[in-house]
């Protein structure tokens, strides 16, 4: 889940800053937006391939799922937003924000464990123990898939 996270935020990273050979403009929010919702609905749809889900676990687990997805990305933004703050400050940041900048950051993991086993709870209702053992491989293979086609659209 968290590299799945990383990854995102990768790609994003990709889109968003200027590319060296071509001046790229910065993607509106309303194309962030679009872009963002097309990989949540492939990311739905491979992981409930992969996990096999019925019409009635797809319904109920998917937006469990999403939600869980989206409470991660906003701690990790609030993390990454602390840290540019205060690496945008340079010398003139204090030492208590650079303290408080390097705690968000070794707390993440930890709030991101909260998050997903909160969630996790909610699926064992939802999912079979088969499924549930399934979901992380799925969540890595879901990353991977994204990796191969990161690399074959940059040759």
């Amino acid at each position: 889940m968290k590299k799945v996270a990383f990854l995102l935020a990768l790609i994003l990273s990709a889109l968003i800053l200027p590319c060296d050979s071509v001046a790229q403009q910065r993607p509106s929010e309303r194309e962030r937006e679009s872009w963002m919702k097309e990989i949540q609905q492939y990311k739905n749809d491979f992981i409930a391939k992969k996990l096999e889900l019925t019409d009635e676990q797809r319904a109920k687990f998917l937006p469990l799922y999403n939600s869980m997805d989206e409470e991660i990305r906003r701690a990790q933004e609030e993390s990454e937003q602390l840290y540019r703050q205060t690496l945008k400050k340079g010398d003139k940041a204090t030492d208590l924000e650079y303290e408080k900048a390097a705690e968000a950051a070794y707390e993440l993991k930890g709030r991101e464990n909260e998050i997903e086993m909160r969630y996790f709870k909610e699926y064992k209702g939802i999912l079979s123990s088969r499924q549930l053992f399934k979901l992380k491989d799925a969540e890595r293979d879901f990353t991977r898939e994204l990796m191969k086609q990161h690399r074959r659209r940059n040759k």
